[in-house]
């Protein structure tokens, strides 16, 4: 592992066992299977595939709230797929967290001094810097004057105000790792932006690494290093952010850039095909590549036959498709 690599997952599994009448195992839901990556320190990275794909679950096996079936989580050089709890405490104290719903994820009975100062109490941070850093939180995240917010409770905040008091509370801690778990989905569009704009300004400051989840490929251009492409519980493409615009490798890439909608309605030629059908069953997921029952250019006997490894056609351009082998 590189000197500076702040997250390393290797090969990692989460299946959810099912149970018929409640004892009698059914399968499992292979939610993420077989993931690896590498991120580090400064780096902001997207990872992006449409609903179902296993991106939260991704996310949630790294916080430690899913438990892992195998395969290795190492951050900051510490391994954290034994799920201790000592380790999961060391964990939560360095990496912030933002939830997709702003207005489920802020407790409607605290203020927001009490919100930003539990993090601080429940990780014994010493009583006389409370009121510094939540004061100094607020501000980096635009919640000014402070004097106007800390009183007021999450009903009497508008919906991106309510994004800056999460976006505070994951900072609050001064983490080494943000992971923004769709961020901008529930919010009005001439928000987004600002919210956007706001994360990758605090990752510069404090040379914070982000994990940024969305089904949105259009934002990924302005906000990320590189792009992890999700499909059916697998990366099936890493590369950095240009390459992904310009250069999409997996033919599932590709459709998803084909189905970013285009602002110009007089512009017809932007109109392109789409692969047909739906998702994999996680249950019951194909042989072979997962994508082979939607993909366009299928290799038959090969594609629908044998799991693809990764390939490296160009220098640190990843792509699990047989057409690269």
């Amino acid at each position: 592992m590189e000197d500076n690599t702040l997250l390393a997952v290797k090969d990692l599994r989460t299946w959810f066992e099912l149970k018929r009448w409640g004892f009698i195992h059914a399968g499992f839901v292979r939610a993420v299977d077989g993931v690896t990556f590498q991120i580090a320190l400064g780096e902001a990275v997207t990872i992006v595939g449409e609903s179902g794909s296993g991106k939260t679950t991704l996310l949630r096996t790294i916080l430690g709230l899913a438990q892992p079936t195998s395969g290795e989580i190492t951050f900051d050089g510490r391994r954290m797929d034994g799920q201790k709890a000592q380790d999961l405490v060391w964990l939560r104290s360095h990496v912030g967290f933002v939830q997709q719903d702003p207005y489920g994820a802020l407790a409607p009975f605290m203020t927001v001094s009490r919100i930003l100062k539990e993090p601080l109490a429940i990780n014994k941070v010493d009583e006389s810097e409370h009121e510094q850093r939540i004061r100094a939180v607020m501000d980096e995240v635009r919640l000014i004057p402070v004097e106007d917010f800390l009183n007021k409770y999450p009903h009497m905040l508008s919906g991106g105000q309510q994004q800056r008091v999460v976006i505070a509370r994951a900072m609050i801690l001064r983490p080494k790792l943000i992971v923004a778990d769709e961020p901008v989905s529930m919010l009005d569009a001439s928000v987004r932006v600002e919210v956007l704009e706001l994360i990758r300004r605090i990752q510069k400051a404090h040379n914070l690494s982000v994990i940024y989840i969305t089904h949105d490929l259009s934002s990924v251009r302005y906000f990320s290093e590189r792009v992890f492409v999700m499909y059916a519980a697998k990366l099936v493409e890493k590369t950095d952010v240009g390459q992904v615009v310009q250069n999409p490798l997996h033919p599932y890439t590709q459709a998803l850039l084909n189905a970013i909608p285009d602002p110009d309605p007089e512009n017809v030629t932007r109109f392109r095909d789409i692969p047909p059908g739906e998702p994999p069953s996680l249950i019951t997921p194909p042989t072979g590549c997962h994508f082979h029952p939607r993909c366009p250019r299928i290799i038959r006997g090969v594609c629908d036959v044998e799991d693809p490894p990764e390939f490296e056609p160009a220098p640190g351009h990843f792509v699990e498709c047989w057409l690269y082998k």
